[in-house]
């Protein structure tokens, strides 16, 4: 546990410094917030995983360009059923900026597949 909290405080400190303590006095109000549990992008350094809602009924897994962050809060811990912790934070964002939704889907029709992707990806560039 001590060596997953050290990593995700290791990665936030990482972020840029400049663009974060311009807002030292809160929260911008032209950010968004994101709550989550945070994670280093496993290959692309200026990018972020974020889990939304770790332990909830609809986990979601979100991916956001560090560049976008504007601030950044510690949240206190989540516990899980078992006794673990999980760090969580609340990531104000970029208004306009875009983020990444990672989402499952069962492996079925391709045609249904694509049909449903096309018609979100009309509807998020409207």
């Amino acid at each position: 546990m001590y060596d997953i909290y050290m990593a995700i405080s290791n990665f936030l400190e990482s972020l840029p410094q400049n663009e974060i303590a311009r807002y030292s006095n809160g929260p911008p109000k032209h950010g968004v917030p994101f709550t989550g549990h945070p994670r280093q992008h496993p290959v692309e350094n200026d990018k972020l995983i974020l889990i939304y809602d770790p332990v909830g009924v609809n986990p979601m897994v979100m991916e956001f360009k560090l560049a976008d962050v504007l601030f950044i809060e510690e949240l206190h811990a989540i516990v899980t059923e078992t006794g673990e912790g999980i760090p969580m934070i609340k990531l104000w964002m970029r208004r306009g900026s875009r983020g990444v939704v990672l989402e499952p889907f069962e492996v079925d029709e391709p045609i249904r597949f694509i049909q449903k992707n096309r018609e979100f990806r009309e509807k998020f560039l409207k």
